[in-house]
């Protein structure tokens, strides 16, 4: 009977192999590397656009000068960022995603608690900014609207 256990052991672990020796393992890695990276260069586009906008708005209040726009290139700019932030956070999410260690894990944490104030803050600051814009008389429409 021993025999015959032992036989099915064998069996079974030739039929069921562990992920790393199939290669299995590195793919999952890889692919999400790749993704990682994928993330990253979104957060990125999001942030070149941004300025890109930002700077035609900002050159296209400085002819003529109108002061009151200034505001709504500051608005638009930290909608970008903001969103590029959580794109950014993703990106260091996925990082750790695969066989992270202690170290990677805390860098992740002193990440996303950064990048998670600059959000609030950002976001608090854009919505202060919109409610005084408002109140100044500035047409809501004439506004980025928020994230």
């Amino acid at each position: 009977m021993p025999s015959a256990v032992l036989l099915f052991q064998e069996a079974a672990h030739a039929a069921v192999r562990p992920p790393a020796e199939v290669g299995v393992e590195g793919n999952v890695v890889n692919a999400v590397l790749w993704l990682k990276l994928a993330v990253e260069t979104v957060g990125a586009l999001v942030i070149g656009l941004g300025i890109v906008n930002a700077a035609y708005l900002f050159l296209r209040a400085l002819i003529p000068p109108q002061v009151k726009n200034y505001n709504r290139v500051r608005l638009t700019l930290a909608r970008y960022l903001a969103l590029a932030l959580e794109f950014q956070l993703g990106a260091d999410i996925l990082s750790t995603a695969v066989a992270p260690t202690w170290d990677q894990i805390g860098k992740l944490g002193a990440i996303a608690v950064i990048r998670t104030a600059l959000n609030f803050f950002l976001t608090r600051e854009m919505r202060d900014e919109r409610e005084t814009t408002e109140q100044e008389g500035e047409s809501p429409r004439d506004l980025p609207a928020e994230g």
